[in-house]
């Protein structure tokens, strides 16, 4: 399951975008877009500054 943005929280800072190894996350306009080549690994989830994405479900990754 690809990371959710929680799009009221993301400053657009570009640590998720730097933190990718696949580059499957770009800034757009006012959004990030995350490539189906995301391969969950949660690097980006554990950079956001301010916790703006989640992998979805609980701390288990159960939904």
């Amino acid at each position: 399951m690809k990371p959710e943005l929680d799009d009221d929280k993301c400053m657009r800072c570009g640590a998720c975008v730097g933190s990718c190894p696949v580059n499957a996350i770009f800034l757009k306009e006012s959004t990030l877009d995350i490539k189906d080549d995301c391969t969950e690994c949660g690097m980006c989830v554990k950079i956001c500054p301010i916790h703006a994405l989640d992998m979805g479900g609980d701390q288990n990754g159960r939904r």
